[in-house]
């Protein structure tokens, strides 16, 4: 073989692992038969009989009847397309760095919603209804935090929950691991961060708990709030 042909080979598969890596990297959002939307990295069939969804590190595995139908993520361009245009460079001026502020517990609750695909007054109302926005907040059952976590599932989603940004990625990434677990039940996926996906599963419905009831209650006309409804 010619230098040439090789030398062109070598350029055609770096594009070609380059367009995958770009696609692989753009996202997408995973449809519930609810009409609830969750963002992951990308999903893909195993054996024929589970459909596994990507997100960060980790994945989860449910029946491909459980989703509708996988929209992209038009918020990050697709390969080839470019970008936004970049501002002219300017010389920075000379000043001492302070250190960056710590983020309140409202913008704790938006990065974590953005990072997991999930509605940033959803994690908001959630993390009110567990602490009031307080990182300080222990329950009398040991939960701890913003997130309101129990150490024992902090220590599964391999977080800290004495840490206030470590307590609210989890706590966000454990919801969204609920809407999955419940095919974008969202009632059924707060009822279990309330009072365990053992009691969900045991009733099949929102269990007939008076504190759960009123749990997802409280973060109903949070959400309708929000939105400008009334109660």
């Amino acid at each position: 073989m010619r230098p040439g042909c090789v030398k062109t080979n070598v350029v055609m598969r770096f594009l070609a692992i380059f367009a995958f890596l770009s696609t692989a990297w753009a996202g997408e959002f995973a449809v519930f038969p609810s009409g609830s939307r969750l963002r992951i990295d990308r999903h893909e069939m195993v054996g024929g009989t589970k459909l596994r969804l990507y997100a960060g590190e980790g994945f989860t595995e449910l029946s491909p009847s459980a989703v509708v139908r996988f929209e992209p993520d038009d918020a990050v361009p697709a390969a080839g397309q470019p970008g936004p245009s970049a501002a002219p460079a300017v010389e920075a001026p000379s000043l001492q760095l302070t250190p960056a502020r710590p983020l309140s517990p409202r913008e704790l609750a938006d990065r974590a919603a953005d990072k997991y695909g999930l509605p940033r007054q959803l994690v908001r109302s959630v993390m009110s209804a567990e602490s009031g926005f307080s990182p300080r907040a222990v329950s009398p059952k040991g939960a701890v935090g913003l997130m309101q976590l129990m150490p024992s599932t902090a220590l599964d989603l391999g977080a800290d929950a004495n840490d206030p940004a470590q307590n609210v990625d989890a706590g966000a990434r454990y919801l969204r691991d609920l809407l999955v677990k419940y095919n974008g039940a969202l009632w059924h996926a707060l009822a279990a961060y309330n009072a365990g996906p053992g009691a969900v599963d045991k009733y099949g419905t929102v269990p007939p708990y008076p504190e759960t009831v009123q749990y997802i209650k409280r973060i109903e006309r949070e959400m309708k709030k929000a939105a400008g409804t009334n109660p």
